[in-house]
């Protein structure tokens, strides 16, 4: 292993795990020095578990010589039980929610101190959004990620206040004091807006997925432009919530 002082200290596991967490969805393919940039390893250790990882079919190459995320890994997070369990219960539901709408409907769980998307469905009338499916988003600038700060721990909540929370949009709520007050409010009615804070002309409304004891399986949400009457859709996704909370049972609970 090199010496370098930038890796004292660090495991190969750790090492392996930095190349993989190089990529993201703006970073979906990587030159070798970007990798090493990414990933804050010298450029030869990059490169050597890079070719590991080729190998083993983690990473592949693509036609103009770049890293990208290889089929292999996909195949092993796919085996995953409760986002896999939870996209099949939840999907005829949200199928029935877009054949109403015709708006994005998307289901999200958390993902440390962000909130990753799991699935979605979209159509030609919908409008475009900053989500992906396994793409992170922030918590305090969508409606999923509020439902998640009101409805998890309070360590979290407190978590994410003490950290710098940028200002996407000029209607990203910032104050700590408001977003603590939105977050009692989301846990009182169980629904959650995001007024064009994530992206100026998009917005949400979103609601929890609880297990019978009340814990946090995933949130649920409506993203339209935002000229749509949010406040219309809310009932429509607070029961579809409901429901798949009802139907995903003992099967899911804590598996978030």
């Amino acid at each position: 292993m090199s010496g370098n002082a930038a890796e004292a200290g660090r495991t190969t596991a750790s090492r392996v795990l930095a190349i993989l967490g190089a990529f993201s969805p703006a970073s979906r393919s990587l030159n070798l020095a970007q990798l090493s940039e990414n990933s804050g390893l010298p450029v030869p250790t990059a490169h050597r578990l890079a070719a590991e990882l080729l190998e083993w079919g983690a990473l592949e190459r693509t036609e103009t010589g770049r890293y990208r995320i290889g089929m292999r890994l996909w195949e092993v997070g796919s085996l995953a039980p409760a986002p896999q369990s939870l996209r099949t219960i939840a999907l005829p539901f949200m199928q029935d929610l877009y054949e109403a709408t015709h708006e994005n409907v998307q289901l999200a769980v958390r993902g440390g101190d962000r909130v990753v998307y799991v699935e979605a469905i979209s159509g030609r009338r919908s409008i475009g959004t900053a989500s992906q499916i396994g793409g992170d988003l922030p918590m305090h600038a969508t409606g999923v990620g509020k439902v998640v700060l009101a409805f998890s721990e309070p360590e979290l909540l407190s978590h994410v206040l003490s950290q710098s929370l940028p200002s996407l949009t000029p209607f990203t709520i910032t104050s700590r004091a408001a977003i603590a007050e939105v977050i009692q409010k989301v846990r009182t009615e169980h629904v959650a807006f995001s007024r064009e804070e994530m992206t100026v002309g998009v917005s949400a409304v979103a609601s929890p997925i609880l297990a019978a004891d009340g814990s946090l399986i995933a949130a649920l949400s409506i993203v339209a432009r935002a000229s749509v009457n949010l406040n219309a859709l809310a009932p429509a996704v607070r029961t579809a919530a409901i429901s798949i909370g009802r139907r995903s049972g003992a099967r899911l609970r804590h598996d978030e």
